[in-house]
């Protein structure tokens, strides 16, 4: 399905254009047509969805309203239009929004999603920078279920989830987004419900050993790393939190999130390893051991051992896995999310499918 997109308005802002939340600047204009069963389409369409959240919230501080603002361009382009944002009681920032297609049809549906719930990553703008690092913060402490952000964005999934049916909504994210969007994606894969996810930027955390420039180093580290997991799993593998370790992560392996990565991006880019290192182990015959040690981290055992609870987001069994190899010139170039809105990028995918 294709469509015609209206002439976009420029807009201004204090009689200055916004250039950095322009749609005619930086968004994908390219995509005059959509083609839905273009995974490239659909990608740069999910990370305008996202892009629109951080528009909405930048929006909101610089009061931007009606003509004056810039987030409607991210979305009128696609023929979605805004349901309502997502809010944090916190700092009362917009951190996602839940977007209809507008032109939706039952019988016309495929790829197409009826709704989008996108959220956006960390923003250094004042009124909500505290907020997005104390949840940036939670992240690595494995803590992020436990944030009101989270509960927000499980609610509005599951009340949209249970009106539609998980086929007809899309969850999307970016960093910090893409966590929670990951997070909100397994819980629901948990109850059966398995969701079409745009993942961009996903931290992933852990040494970042992809960086490491020596292939064999790399592997080593990788192959230590797997006997420490294993061996904690085994040795905790009687307490109550841990009597059936396998039993969570196997039920997520028919959830496939599309994960975009960079490896230039020292927070994401441990993905690559993630997935590679796994292959290998059950090339070289021992993926028993690597069974174990895929299913969490150390600071997720070491947790449970003292008795707190714990969610390690980035552990996750199957995934379609798209790589931007095209070159990056600085860091933020390579965790931005405004790479996935080009169409000029060398990328690489796989598919992992978790062996059950």
């Amino acid at each position: 399905m294709s469509f015609q997109e209206p002439k976009l308005k420029q807009k201004m802002s204090s009689g200055k254009l916004d250039k950095k939340n322009s749609f005619d600047h930086i968004g994908p204009v390219h995509l005059t047509k959509v083609d839905w069963q273009s995974m490239d389409h659909r990608r740069s369409i999910a990370a305008s969805l996202v892009q629109s959240a951080y528009v909405l919230e930048h929006d909101r501080q610089e009061n931007r309203q009606g003509s004056e603002a810039l987030a409607p361009q991210w979305w009128d382009f696609f023929n979605f239009h805004l349901l309502y944002p997502l809010i944090d009681s916190n700092d009362s920032s917009i951190f996602g929004a839940v977007f209809e297609f507008k032109a939706f049809n039952y019988y016309q549906t495929r790829n197409i999603p009826r709704y989008v719930i996108a959220f956006r990553g960390t923003t250094m703008k004042k009124h909500c920078v505290a907020q997005d690092l104390r949840l940036d913060l939670n992240i690595i402490k494995h803590g992020l279920h436990q944030s009101t952000r989270f509960g927000v964005a499980m609610q509005a999934v599951q009340s949209m989830v249970s009106a539609v049916g998980p086929n007809n909504v899309w969850l999307a994210g970016h960093s910090l987004g893409s966590s929670i969007a990951m997070l909100v994606g397994k819980n629901m894969a948990k109850m059966g419900n398995y969701m079409e996810s745009y993942l961009f930027n996903t931290p992933f955390i852990a040494a970042p050993i992809e960086k490491i420039p020596s292939e064999k180093v790399k592997r080593g580290a990788r192959f230590a790393g797997s006997l420490v997991k294993a061996g904690l799993t085994v040795a905790m593998k009687g307490s109550k939190e841990n009597r059936s370790p396998d039993d969570m992560f196997t039920a997520l392996a028919t959830w496939v999130p599309k994960l975009f990565v960079n490896p230039a991006d020292h927070i994401c880019c441990e993905y690559i390893g993630y997935f590679e290192h796994r292959d290998r182990m059950e090339y070289l015959g021992v993926s028993g051991i690597e069974r174990l040690a895929t299913q969490t981290s150390v600071t997720g055992l070491l947790k449970s051992a003292i008795g707190r609870e714990s969610e390690v987001i980035h552990v996750v069994p199957s995934a379609h896995m798209t790589i931007n190899r095209s070159p990056s010139t600085t860091f933020m170039e390579a965790h931005g999310l405004q790479q996935w809105l080009r169409d000029d990028l060398h990328l690489q995918s796989k598919v992992y499918q978790y062996r059950l």
